[in-house]
């Protein structure tokens, strides 16, 4: 799969889908099941919540479709343009061109101020569009930290670092956003800001997202919640724009006794 930047996005109502994933982890004699087979799409414009208990595979997961991870075995598409996964250079061109990724720690460049950390992802494309700066300060805004575009990551509180992270990953305009657990590390306040910015911006841009969380009130933001439990999708459960739909998702972890 070539995913260069030249080439013109493929056509496709789903955004990303993965088919059958399998991933284990040695642990001295023993093995370690993760991933028993893992089938899941995202619809474009979409967003969708995983959630489950530690220790089930969510994180695992997001790393097998970012390329992060190799899974053992198992099918990923994005745009339905099936990625070579066992590639280097395919992995890597897939999170530079197609995906944007959040991550819980932030993972932001200490020697770059916030403006420049945003800009990341087009220095490491060695691409700059015409619109970049202005694309660059339209999500300073959005994020609420304009006057703070020449700090550096120490002059930030946690959640303006996370807010960081996520303009950073939006920047590219990516066919999809995989954030693993965005909202962990930052006060309620911040995690309802971090939440809008997801679903509003990413749906302005037709970006898809796949949320990991904990949190019932953050999955409910999203269009569909998809349960995992020892290695596989437990359940599903798409939510409506009812004020009470945080109801079911509770309903739902008790069922399954997540």
């Amino acid at each position: 799969m070539n995913l260069s930047k030249d080439k013109p996005r493929a056509s496709s109502s789903i955004a990303l889908e993965v088919t059958d994933f399998h991933k284990h982890y040695r642990l001295g004699d023993n093995t370690l099941p993760v991933l028993k087979g893992i089938n899941l799409f995202l619809k474009t414009g979409e967003m969708v919540a995983i959630m489950g208990p530690s220790g089930s595979g969510k994180t695992t997961l997001l790393n097998c479709m970012s390329g992060i991870d190799i899974p053992d075995r198992g099918e990923l598409s994005v745009a339905g343009e099936t990625v070579n996964l066992a590639v280097e250079r395919d992995r890597t061109q897939l999170r530079r061109y197609r995906l944007g990724i959040v991550f819980q720690f932030f993972n932001l460049i200490p020697t770059l101020n916030v403006r420049e950390n945003i800009a990341l992802p087009f220095l490491i494309g060695r691409d700059h569009p015409p619109d970049q700066e202005s694309r660059i300060s339209e999500l300073l805004e959005t994020i609420g930290l304009e006057k703070r575009a020449g700090h550096y990551p120490f002059q930030l509180s946690g959640g303006e670092m996370q807010l960081v992270s996520i303009a950073r990953a939006l920047v590219r305009k990516p066919e999809v956003v995989l954030a693993d657990e965005p909202t962990g590390n930052v006060n309620p306040s911040v995690g309802r800001s971090i939440m809008k910015i997801l679903r509003t911006t990413a749906k302005s841009q037709q970006s898809s997202v796949m949320l990991v969380t904990h949190s019932p009130e953050h999955a409910s933001w999203a269009d569909r919640v998809c349960f995992i439990k020892e290695g596989v999708i437990a359940d599903q459960l798409a939510l409506d724009s009812s004020p009470e739909r945080i109801a079911p998702i509770y309903d739902k972890l008790l069922e399954l006794e997540i």
